[in-house]
């Protein structure tokens, strides 16, 4: 299961209810912020989750609305001393910026001592992140300058635990039904040798979360989204400005709902939402090609499982 806070809904500029770009997924004791539009730290603060274990920031492009952030988050974490290493991880062209945005004012200071470790690493696609059982891809999205990214957070394939299969064959409560999960086989105080095929059923694929930035095509997303429990992705136009959303490399609702649609996923939230129109007309034109869409708002809390994404009410 992933939680999904979103910290910032907004397209370009802030408006009076919507933050700039950043969410934040959990899962188990990890935690990743992706994207760190200006005023996030505020936005951290205001939704309760704080700071502790924000060791991974994931930045899709290097545009100023999705990085400005940094500078008051980081500058919070050298005087707190909240964490002892980060690590932000981004395109090549978004590493410039944010270094030099970073350490162009010394908000983290070059060559002095310092508690906090910042680590910036060079995404490529593929998996950047890995843990007992799940992993976190990047892949190249298409929008206005190089090195764009998506992620992709998907839980590892597994076979369920039959319990009354384990009761049948007395199994005890305990370490060794963690073994037979573990998929190692275990002997009982009778002398019988259980196999963990005796007692896990067939393998079920993982939760998977699929969350792109700001992007202006969805041709080279589909195979990456196809079959999400959940696609997150921008929809800065509707479809009356197609045109102009296509010259600024960004999707209108109706786009980003036919992709969801094609890649057969089983919810849509559509964030990047433009101060220019109403949600209203932002959740119609999604839903009436793909039902099952809605539109984020500042400070939602989503889990998701697989085959069901649930808003958490406040």
């Amino acid at each position: 299961m992933f939680e999904l806070v979103f910290l910032g809904t907004s397209a370009s500029a802030p408006s009076l209810r919507r933050g700039l770009s950043a969410q934040l997924v959990k899962h188990n004791e990890h935690r990743f912020l992706i994207d760190c539009g200006e005023g996030t730290q505020r936005q951290i603060l205001k939704s309760g989750i704080g700071f502790k274990r924000l060791n991974h920031i994931l930045i899709t492009h290097g545009h100023l609305d999705h990085i400005l952030g940094l500078a008051g988050l980081f500058s919070t974490f050298s005087r707190w001393e909240t964490l002892e290493q980060v690590e932000i991880l981004a395109g090549a062209w978004a590493l410039e910026r944010i270094e030099a945005l970073l350490y162009g004012v010394r908000v983290v200071p070059h060559g002095q001592r310092t508690n906090l470790d910042l680590k910036l690493t060079e995404l490529q696609p593929g998996v950047i992140f890995e843990d007992e059982d799940f992993s976190i891809s990047a892949f190249p999205v298409t929008h206005r300058g190089p090195d764009c990214y998506g992620f992709r957070f998907e839980e590892k394939a597994r076979r369920p635990f039959l319990a009354e299969k384990a009761d049948a064959l007395g199994v005890p409560q305990g370490p060794e039904r963690r073994e037979l999960v573990r998929g190692k086989p275990i002997t009982l105080a009778d002398g019988r040798t259980v196999q963990p095929e005796q007692v896990l059923g067939d393998e079920e694929a993982g939760t998977k979360l699929v969350h792109v930035g700001d992007t202006g095509a969805t041709d080279d997303i589909l195979e990456v989204a196809r079959g999400a429990d959940l696609l997150v992705i921008e929809a800065t136009y509707l479809e009356e400005e197609r045109e102009m959303a296509g010259e600024f490399a960004h999707l209108t609702a109706r786009q980003a709902a036919e992709l969801a649609r094609d890649a057969g996923v089983g919810q849509l939230i559509l964030t990047h939402i433009s101060r220019r129109y109403r949600e209203r007309d932002v959740v119609a034109e999604a839903q009436a090609v793909f039902p099952n869409s809605r539109v984020a708002r500042d400070f939602d809390v989503f889990q998701i499982k697989r085959g069901e994404t649930i808003k958490l009410e406040d």
